[in-house]
């Protein structure tokens, strides 16, 4: 099927749903969160057997954890019809479509990614068309094949929902001009050409998600959300922690806390030679070691670490420029740095954000609300996430942030949102404005 034929089938389907009521709009969520939730498990070893990239436990939890956190947060929303009164300002807001989607997918999230933006864009009765990673085309069909199947049960139209099921970068290309609005989730190369399309684009950035450990905060405590945050599907999330800054007086029970918590600590120059050149051969990253398990990484690195080592942790003296290790690592190691100062653990944040990953988030580990506050005033990041694993940055129960899969970065990270891609970034919205006593607040130059 050609790209016009989907499209075009995606705009009936459209017109074929373009009277539900709110109630009849989110029964379609429920079906297809509850599809997905109920074949986590298929749907995460099917990813596993193609795409070589990351842990089966943890695709299974991501693929439940997004299926019931996304409907939680979209259910009982506000997103067809009228939206809200504000009878004070004369103001009704109206809900409307913004069209056919187009979804770029990757392959690190071959499941979630169609599901969060799907559910998104039908929240605001869209269509959307993914066109997934070659690498987990099959994966990602069976997904929205699961999708399409729930919906027809509820007597909705399958052609809401639509895979491109042989991709390829032309294809892809072709989707983004003839969508309606796109939402490009992947690589920096795929969001330009997302912004080049002509249409509007949602899109994010790199993740190179720094954390500091403070001073009045429990080691044993950093250290448990650090592995979490750094082992979470082998690092491939771009949520994911990449270092852990902590004072340099605690360095031996901080090193001693993470081995305690299944991570290798490695601080011989040679073992950190051998896996700077294994991770970043030429000054690059390895493609072969994206998403592999601690003793793979090891074991092609010629070093050793201990059995059921949950992630690496390597000990760095430089940041920025100065050290790979700094650099986005879509794979379970951890860089470790020294501070002095709070001040200086954040400028060190700050250099490594600025080499990779500006935009996206940062961790601190605080009981001390000015340090909250400061890390937000200084780091150039969309969210700074307190006391949790830093995958949480893409929303979870325990925080205020929007669940989803798409982490805009704001234009640090060239995108044009610094907020988690939410249903009201997908839908327009028409502002009925009634008159109302005209606002005396005297002259505006007192």
């Amino acid at each position: 099927m050609t790209i016009e034929e989907m499209v075009k089938n995606a705009r009936a389907a459209m017109e074929e749903i373009s009277d539900y009521d709110q109630a009849q709009t989110d029964k379609m969520l429920y079906v297809i969160s509850k599809a997905v939730f109920d074949q986590a498990e298929p749907l995460a070893k099917l990813a596993i057997e193609e795409t070589r990239l990351g842990r089966l436990d943890h695709k299974i939890g991501k693929n439940q954890g997004m299926a019931t956190n996304i409907f939680g947060a979209l259910k009982n929303k506000p997103s067809v019809g009228v939206l809200r009164e504000i009878p004070e300002e004369g103001l009704i807001e109206v809900g409307h479509p913004v069209g056919v989607i187009g979804s770029v997918t990757p392959t690190t999230n071959p499941t979630i990614t169609p599901l969060g933006n799907g559910l998104m864009a039908l929240k605001g009765k869209n269509a959307m068309i993914v066109s997934p990673h070659p690498r987990s085309k099959k994966t990602t069909k069976e997904t929205i094949e699961l999708m399409r199947e729930a919906l027809v049960s509820v007597g909705a139209p399958r052609d809401l929902l639509q895979v491109i099921e042989e991709p390829s970068i032309e294809k892809s290309q072709e989707l983004m001009k003839s969508v309606d609005l796109i939402v490009a989730t992947g690589g920096p190369g795929l969001v330009k050409s997302a912004y080049s399309s002509g249409k509007p684009a949602y899109g994010v950035g790199p993740g190179n998600v720094q954390a500091i450990l403070d001073r009045d905060f429990d080691v044993e405590a950093a250290a448990e959300l650090t592995v979490i945050g750094r082992s979470f599907d082998n690092g491939i999330v771009c949520a994911c922690q990449q270092s852990l800054i902590y004072p340099m007086e605690k360095e031996a029970e901080v090193f001693k806390a993470l081995e305690g918590k299944q991570a290798a600590v490695i601080t011989d120059e040679g073992d950190l030679s051998k896996l700077r050149e294994t991770i970043f051969p030429e000054g690059r990253a390895n493609p072969d070691m994206i998403g592999q398990d601690p003793d793979v990484i090891a074991k092609e690195a010629g070093i050793s670490i201990p059995a059921g080592s949950q992630i690496i942790a390597v000990r760095v003296d430089k940041v920025g420029e100065a050290e790979l290790f700094c650099k986005e690592k879509m794979l379970p190691v951890l860089a470790l740095k020294g501070y002095d100062t709070f001040e200086e653990a954040v400028a060190y944040a700050k250099e490594n954000l600025l080499l990779e990953g500006a935009g996206h988030s940062a961790g601190v580990f605080t009981h001390t609300k000015e340090h909250m506050v400061y890390a937000g005033e200084e780091l150039p990041v969309s969210r700074v996430v307190i006391n949790q694993p830093t995958i949480d940055a893409g929303g979870s129960p325990a925080n205020g942030l929007n669940p989803t899969v798409s982490l805009g970065c704001g234009s640090w990270g060239n995108n044009i949102i610094s907020e988690n891609l939410n249903y009201k970034h997908l839908i327009n919205v028409s502002r009925v404005a009634m008159p109302v006593e005209p606002k005396d607040s005297g002259s505006p130059w007192d």
